[in-house]
């Protein structure tokens, strides 16, 4: 049983859209905030978008403020990231991750469970 499964990734042109999906397992239920990183080849891993699974609090990095929705479906332990005007520059694997505690902090070393990562490419 793995903590954290991102599926939903794939190739798109730029404006097209794609949503991401993020099962937390049963082992990791009293993580109470999820959350999206993404790595692009070259680059540090960003923060890209954080949810406390009650969804009552979210967070995002400013270049995908307005194009970016996170959200989460508290029956199904789902945690999506709906990503609309696709760019160019956010083609990158894109990574589940979960921590414990009620604040969601932009920092990957506060984050204890890792999915295994999916692609998002864009082409223009």
């Amino acid at each position: 049983q793995v903590p954290l499964v991102e599926s939903g990734g794939g190739l798109v042109q730029a404006g097209e859209s794609l949503r991401l999906s993020c099962v937390v397992s049963e082992r990791t239920s009293t993580l109470v905030v999820v959350a999206w990183f993404r790595q692009a080849p070259g680059k540090a891993r960003e923060f890209v978008a954080g949810i406390r699974r009650s969804g009552d609090y979210t967070s995002y990095t400013d270049s995908v403020k307005g194009r970016f929705t996170i959200s989460r479906d508290s029956a199904k332990n789902t945690i999506y990231l709906q990503m609309n005007s696709l760019k160019p520059e956010d083609t990158a694997v894109y990574y589940c991750a979960a921590k414990n505690g009620i604040f969601i902090i932009q920092s990957e070393i506060n984050y204890d469970y890792w999915g295994q990562g999916t692609q998002v490419t864009v082409s223009s």
